[in-house]
């Protein structure tokens, strides 16, 4: 009986981690990025209709260099030094690139 209730709860957080993946790497059904800081939002892009370019944000005497290109958009450089947001890559689905040090988010929006 114990050994149920052990097999139990364990399929029940493996459920529960999976749905939590699907949720998390579910793609974006917009196409609009917001760019915010402190719950402000700085830049909000329609990827389909933005020009290539690449932006810096500055915080604090440190920085995010922001580059869009191909309807994609991810943080190039960053002025902190772990580099975690330019390490996720380009933003692909509802994850979003977050920068803590500079309090940077950058996330589909809706």
């Amino acid at each position: 009986m114990r050994l149920r209730i052990v097999y139990l709860i364990t399929s029940l957080i493996f459920i529960a981690g999976l749905a939590g993946c699907f949720f998390i790497l579910r793609t974006s059904e917009t196409d609009t990025v917001e760019i915010i800081r402190d719950d402000e939002v700085l830049y909000r892009f329609d990827l389909k209709d933005s020009e290539d370019r690449i932006f810096k944000i500055e915080y604090n005497g440190s920085y995010n260099l922001i580059e869009i290109s191909g309807g994609r958009i991810r943080v190039r450089e960053a002025g902190c030094r772990d580099n975690t947001c330019v390490k996720m890559g380009w933003l692909q689905n509802s994850a979003a690139i977050v920068c803590l040090p500079n309090h940077l988010v950058i996330r589909f929006s809706g």
